[in-house]
């Protein structure tokens, strides 16, 4: 491929795992992509400075969704007065290649690329209900990835190797996992430490994900119960934390959701009750229907129910979530995009 890729997208770092597996595949086939996000967001803390990439633009843009007015006009104006910055960048880089993995940051170089003559647009949907800004292109894409559209030509998710290769059947409840996301979740640390004192009782090892804000106060709730438990605010080493715990309570964005489908890991899928179009509960509402997992909605979540499906045959549902994802995902959409790429090329000679 004698042009460059770009890779665009994020905001959140469940779009982010997407790109970051991209990229990754990427420079397995000698290939440096170049990364297109913003200045907000976690997109700089990502890849700002990432070996990995042959460059990386962060454009001043934010999110259109859930802003009225004045802030809805400066966001618009934003994103295309970055969308004449990416013409620049394809101009220069001979970019014939766009692939976006979602997210406010997707914007400029989506819509840039959508305008860009003999420039071929690769989109990867995240979640069971498509995001507004997919919505918008997914018609001018050349294809569209999704784990829960049927149409998709390839339906696994981009999970990294790692939560495959830490993954194991549960058949013993010693440990429950709690999961609130990167960032955290406050009713799901709350519930933690309401349902600990039971959990302990039942010899039952506790590793609780808190998020960097409520880190220090759940830390000195489990003291004052005086339980020991794995508590942190977030690791880079999420899978091997899967790998200790028998069964996890966690948010349902799509990129934990699958992570935790890959390792294995039966799961009570409390869903974020203000995600855009309730997309958390249909992407856990997608797997339940298959059961392979559980769902309870924030406000219904309680200790007895919680401890009654703890004592259901989750064995059962660790042995299928084995074949509920393949590796080689991303692998596979590469060879996609890549055997197009060839294609255009042959035929411009």
């Amino acid at each position: 491929m004698k042009d460059s890729v770009v890779i665009t997208g994020g905001g959140t770092g469940g779009h982010l795992k997407v790109a970051d597996a991209f990229i990754n595949e990427f420079n397995k086939r000698g290939i440096k992509p170049i990364f297109i996000g913003s200045i907000n967001g976690q997109d700089k803390s990502w890849f700002e400075n990432d070996k990995r990439l042959k460059e990386t633009f962060f454009l001043d843009t934010k999110g259109v969704v859930n802003k009225k007015g004045l802030g809805k006009i400066t966001s618009l104006f934003q994103i295309l007065k970055a969308m004449y910055k990416c013409f620049g960048i394809y101009n220069k880089h001979k970019i014939k290649t766009v692939i976006s993995v979602g997210g406010f940051s997707a914007a400029p170089a989506t819509f840039a690329s959508v305008l860009s003559l003999g420039c071929k647009l690769y989109i990867h949907e995240q979640n069971s209900v498509m995001g507004k800004l997919n919505e918008l292109t997914s018609r001018f894409a050349t294809n569209l990835f999704s784990s829960f559209d049927e149409n998709s030509p390839i339906k696994d998710y981009p999970v990294s190797e790692e939560f495959f290769s830490n993954s194991r059947i549960r058949e013993d409840l010693k440990t429950v996992i709690f999961l609130g996301g990167s960032q955290g979740a406050r009713a799901i640390n709350d519930f933690a430490v309401k349902v600990a004192p039971s959990l302990n009782k039942l010899g039952l090892k506790i590793i609780h994900q808190t998020g960097g804000v409520d880190f220090t106060r759940i830390s000195e709730e489990y003291k004052k119960l005086g339980i020991e438990a794995d508590v942190f605010a977030f690791t880079k080493e999420i899978s091997k934390k899967m790998n200790e715990a028998d069964f996890a309570i966690s948010r349902a964005g799509a990129s934990t959701l699958w992570e935790l489908c890959a390792n294995s890991l039966p799961t009570l899928f409390v869903p974020y009750p203000y995600a855009a179009k309730d997309h958390q509960y249909t992407n856990a509402k997608f797997i339940e229907q298959k059961k392979l997992c559980y769902i309870c909605r924030q406000d219904k979540l309680n200790e007895e129910l919680f401890l009654e499906i703890l004592k259901k045959d989750n064995t059962t549902i660790s042995k299928n979530l084995l074949t509920s994802i393949k590796s080689d995902a991303v692998e596979s959409i590469v060879d996609i995009i890549l055997t197009k790429e060839k294609s255009s090329d042959k035929k411009s000679h």
